[in-house]
């Protein structure tokens, strides 16, 4: 990044998925969003967004939800508007979860799942969770400010495994610089 970058302004984390297979229960994958304080930016998330909440402030927010599967396109979208989001949070980290895990189902376990993170129309990453196959949930992407107040992006799937609201909880510990 250079002297007259802004950094990332507004980013939109895309997952699509297939339906099950008939005689198996739908996949239910949902995008969840930790922002977290410049005081403490790797302990608890200051909020959660996930499939029905959005940040206080409405700077990041569930734009689509699927619950199997069964859409055009992409399932399930959540935009973050990080230009927008108040100084005093330093680090807003992304992450995927699956609902099913009284079944035991993982990334391996769902039908041609895919992610995609752009800002305006360029994409910062795309993934189909191969690296992940056994996790249950993972993160997928980081924003950080840096030392002028402009946003990085730092990317890559970091699977984790166990249930949703655990995995909330903590997904911003996860990985430290």
């Amino acid at each position: 990044m250079n002297g007259l970058s802004k950094g990332i302004r507004k980013v939109e984390v895309a997952l699509r998925w297939d339906p099950s297979p008939a005689g198996e229960p739908p996949a239910d994958l949902d995008i969840v969003a930790g922002t977290y304080p410049a005081g403490d930016p790797y302990g608890a998330p200051s909020y959660v967004v996930h499939f029905d909440s959005r940040s206080p402030d409405g700077t990041i927010y569930l734009n689509r939800d699927s619950r199997d599967g069964k859409g055009f396109g992409f399932d399930e979208v959540m935009t973050l508007e990080l230009e927008r989001l108040d100084a005093r949070y330093a680090r807003v980290v992304v992450g995927v979860a699956i609902q099913q895990r009284s079944d035991g189902r993982t990334f391996g376990g769902v039908a041609n799942p895919g992610l995609r993170i752009r800002e305006g129309y360029t994409d910062l990453a795309a993934d189909d969770f191969g690296g992940v196959p056994g996790a249950a949930a993972a993160t997928v992407a980081e924003f950080v400010r840096d030392e002028t107040g402009a946003w990085e992006f730092r990317g890559g799937v970091h699977g984790f495994d166990g249930d949703p609201a655990t995995f909330a909880a903590t997904m911003g510990s996860a990985r430290r610089p």
